[in-house]
C-alpha cells in the first residue's frame, strides 16, 4: 500500500514513521509513505502556499494551485483515494480505517493548515475526514492517526491476526477488561475467573464485560450495537 502526504511539515512525521509497529511494518515494505511539500510546487519567488480569504476574515487559506499541483505530480494506482483531513469531515472510524486498508492501493492525504484550504481544492478530493469533533493547529495529527490505523490492518503488520479481531470497535463493543501478573497488587486482585482456567467461562465473562463497559462509557456505540444484534437475529 501506498501512502502520499501533502504536507507543509514532513519532517512532522519522521520519528512517528520509525517507530514502533508502524516503523517495522514500513521496513518490511508492507506499506510506503512518501511526503511531499505543496511549497516545492509554488511559482512565485516567495513560494507562497496561503493568502488572505475573499470577503475578509481571520487567518489565511492554502492556495488552490500548489496543492493541485502536488496531487498531480502523483503516480496514480488503480484504487486510489485522496484524503482531506478536515473538522468538516466524515469521523474517522473502525470501518472506515477497514474500508482503506483493504479496499484501496493508495491513499493520498492532503494536510489542511492556517484556516483551511480553498473551496476549489475540494475538487481534487474524493473523502474528507475528520479526527473528530475538535480543531486543531494542523491536519498531520489526524493524518498520521489514519497512517497508524490503517498499516495495522495490513497483513504482516501485527503478529497474531486473532489479536485484531478482539479489539475494541471491531465487533461494535469496547475491549473487556485485562490484567497481568501479579495476580494480587496493593489489594486489588485480579478477578477468580480468569484465574479458572475455564476458557468457557471466561470468554463468556469478557463478552458480558464487553457488553457492560460499552453499555457505561459509550451508550452511543451500545445502542447501535444492540440495533445490529437485532437486525442479525432477524435476518
Amino acid at each position: 500500500m501506498r501512502f502520499d502526504v501533502v504536507t507543509l511539515f514532513p519532517d512532522f512525521f519522521t520519528s512517528p514513521l520509525a517507530s514502533g509497529l508502524l516503523g517495522k511494518a514500513l521496513t518490511k515494505q508492507i506499506a510506503q509513505v512518501h511526503l511531499i511539500n505543496p511549497r516545492d510546487f509554488a511559482t512565485d519567488k516567495h513560494r507562497r502556499v496561503d493568502d488572505e480569504p475573499y470577503g475578509g476574515g481571520v487567518g489565511m487559506l492554502m492556495k488552490p494551485e500548489p496543492i493541485f499541483a502536488a496531487v498531480e505530480s502523483l503516480p496514480r494506482l488503480p484504487r486510489r483515494e485522496v484524503i482531506l483531513m478536515t473538522p468538516q469531515g466524515q469521523p474517522m472510524n473502525q470501518p472506515l480505517l477497514v474500508e482503506l486498508a483493504t479496499g484501496y492501493d493508495q491513499i493520498v492525504i492532503i494536510c489542511g493548515h492556517y484556516e483551511g484550504v480553498d473551496e476549489r481544492v475540494l475538487q481534487v478530493v474524493t473523502r474528507e475526514v475528520s479526527l473528530g469533533d475538535f480543531v486543531l493547529t494542523c491536519g498531520e495529527i489526524p493524518a498520521l492517526a489514519l497512517i497508524n490505523g490503517v498499516v495495522r490492518l495490513r497483513p504482516g503488520t501485527v503478529g497474531k491476526v486473532e489479536s485484531l479481531k478482539l479489539e475494541s470497535f471491531e465487533a461494535g463493543l469496547l475491549d473487556y477488561p485485562q490484567w497481568t501478573r501479579p495476580a494480587e497488587f496493593r489489594g486489588w486482585h485480579v478477578p477468580d475467573v480468569l484465574l479458572s482456567g475455564n476458557h468457557q467461562a471466561i470468554d463468556q465473562w469478557r463478552k458480558d464485560q464487553q457488553i457492560q463497559r460499552t453499555r457505561e462509557r459509550r451508550p452511543d456505540l451500545y445502542d447501535k450495537w444492540v440495533k445490529q444484534t437485532q437486525r442479525d437475529r432477524d435476518a
